[in-house]
């Protein structure tokens, strides 16, 4: 029998056995399995096996490799890919929008658009009797809501469908903290609804939270997990950041505006415009970004709210807000195995749950972190949970080497250093200044030795590393102990060819205080004596 016949054969049996596969019926046993052999002399025995757990999946083993069929409605899935399709396109408009607040629409800019300013105010006005905020028209208003309404146009409708995604999660915890709902209008400014956004100068998540701020907040950071990108968790935080603000000004234009350049400028530009404590009064004394915040926020209320007189309509998809449910994992598990055993993505399921940074959600001591599935996939998981860690136990014990080792931020470390360590790379490991750490041990210059001892206080969290393998590149330079210049030769590209070597280390190494480099010059590679 020929190697195709066989696989087609294999395949007829196994589809004509109804309990090898997943069906919707109750009276399924919980556990059953059948397997096919062909013994050839002339080809390895194909053996194909179905294993059905609790009715709920499908294990199919080929050749020893284990794939998974779940049963899903094919237009549900169709669904969800144009939805997830949507969102996905929302995460490019970060910087659009970022530049747009920092520069705002300039001084020169004509906008075409059906908005006299008579129309405009009395609009405003309607809006400001049924909020918390103090909408007023001002010219700098009027110039970012036609901006908005031009030259980010698309931008405004690309948001107005993905909130529909994220603003019911956003409205949920805002009521729950008794923040006003419109706050929800933020999210859009300060990240474009892009759970994974992240600044020049380090604020990540759809509420852009420091490091630091989110830790006041509740928000850990570990080499594995960063909550700042985890939408609720997220949404909390910011929900508690921006009522201590509203109790330190009782104004939420203020507050807004402390949000995004901390208490202290606002208190500043108050000092400055001689006491006044209105938006408008004090904004010339605020930073400039700041100065573009609240008008962008505000020209995103106002179009949200008026999207259908400028022509602008939600995208309406078949399922415009994924229902989803979440489960506590009970031990370490990647996204590649939840993808295998439970039939979704893990493109979905980073943007589920986009708070773990290597798609791994692992288990810790004292911590709880929880899976986000939709509704259609979290009974499939519950309901075999002590087959799936199973499954997952074995797996990631021949995995166990290659996963990173679990690492927050400390108070201090003891920090030993390597062949090829420099303050700047250990500084950057840490998230310190170099400065930082030669304050901290004493050190008068930047030498350091092999052995040597560092104190460190960390500034964010680092991923353990073990020791590397070495790579045929690494391998050629340490056994390269001189390089001879040649023409075209810089400090610069010399360190560039020899991993683990700096400008500073040949600096050091060779004498050299400029860099200027004569053709011909051996230059040592280490700190030895040849």
């Amino acid at each position: 029998m020929s190697q195709k016949l066989k696989i087609a054969v294999c395949a007829a049996l196994l589809s004509a056995t109804p309990f090898l596969f997943a069906q919707e019926s109750d009276s399924i046993p919980s556990v059953e399995q059948d397997s096919i052999v062909f013994p050839d002399e002339e080809a390895p025995a194909i053996k194909m096996s179905n294993i059905k757990i609790d009715g709920e999946f499908v294990a199919l083993e080929q050749n020893g490799e284990e794939k998974f069929q779940l049963q899903d409605l094919k237009e549900a899935r169709r669904y969800d890919s144009l939805w997830l399709k949507e969102l996905r396109n929302s995460a490019d408009l970060f910087s659009d929008m970022l530049l747009e607040i920092q520069n705002g629409p300039g001084q020169d800019s004509i906008f075409v658009v059906d908005l006299p300013t008579d129309t405009l105010k009395a609009r405003l006005a309607r809006m400001n009797e049924k909020t918390p905020f103090n909408i007023v028209y001002h010219p700098s208003l009027e110039s970012v809501i036609k901006s908005f309404l031009t030259r980010k146009r698309d931008l405004m409708q690309r948001m107005m469908t993905a909130s529909q995604f994220y603003f019911p999660l956003f409205e949920q915890e805002l009521d729950n903290q008794n923040i006003p709902l419109e706050i929800k209008y933020l999210a859009i400014i300060e990240s474009a609804l892009n759970p994974r956004a992240q600044s020049r100068v380090g604020a990540k998540g759809l509420w852009q939270f420091m490091y630091g701020t989110g830790k006041m907040y509740g928000l850990d950071v570990s080499s594995y997990v960063d909550e700042r990108h985890d939408p609720i968790m997220a949404t909390k935080a910011a929900s508690k950041y921006l009522s201590k603000l509203y109790d330190i000004f009782n104004d939420w234009d203020l507050a807004l505006a402390a949000y995004n350049s901390g208490p202290g400028n606002v208190n500043k530009a108050i000092r400055r415009s001689g006491g006044y404590e209105n938006y408008w009064n004090i904004r010339p004394f605020l930073p400039r970004e700041t100065a573009g915040y609240l008008p962008a926020f505000l020209a995103t209320m106002y179009i949200f709210e008026y999207a259908e007189d400028h022509g602008l309509q939600y995208k309406k998809a078949d399922r415009p807000y994924f229902e989803t449910d979440t489960v506590h994992v009970k031990s370490m598990i990647t996204f590649d195995q939840i993808s295998k055993l439970v039939d979704i993505s893990t493109e979905e399921l980073e943007m589920l749950n986009p708070a773990y940074k290597l798609n791994v959600i692992p288990k810790v001591e004292g911590k709880n972190y929880a899976l986000r599935l939709p509704t259609s996939k979290i009974g499939k998981f519950v309901s075999n949970e002590e087959q799936i860690y199973a499954f997952v136990k074995k797996e990631l014990e021949s995995q166990k080497e290659s996963m990173p080792e679990m690492v927050t931020a400390q108070d201090q470390i003891r920090y030993k250093v390597k062949s090829g360590d420099y303050l700047g790379k250990i500084a950057e490991r840490y998230g310190v200044g170099v400065s930082q750490i030669k304050s901290w041990n004493g050190l008068r210059s930047n030498n350091l030795r092999i052995g040597q001892r560092l104190t460190i206080f960390p500034r964010k969290p680092y991923v353990a590393s073990s020791t590397p393998k070495p790579s045929s590149t690494s391998a050629a330079a340490s056994g390269s102990k001189v390089h001879t210049v040649q023409s075209g030769d810089s400090l610069w590209t010399i360190s560039k060819k020899y991993p683990g070597v700096s400008v500073e280390n040949l600096r050091e190494w060779n004498g050299i205080s400029g860099n200027n480099l004569k053709p011909g010059t051996k230059l040592k590679l280490c700190d030895c004596s040849s």
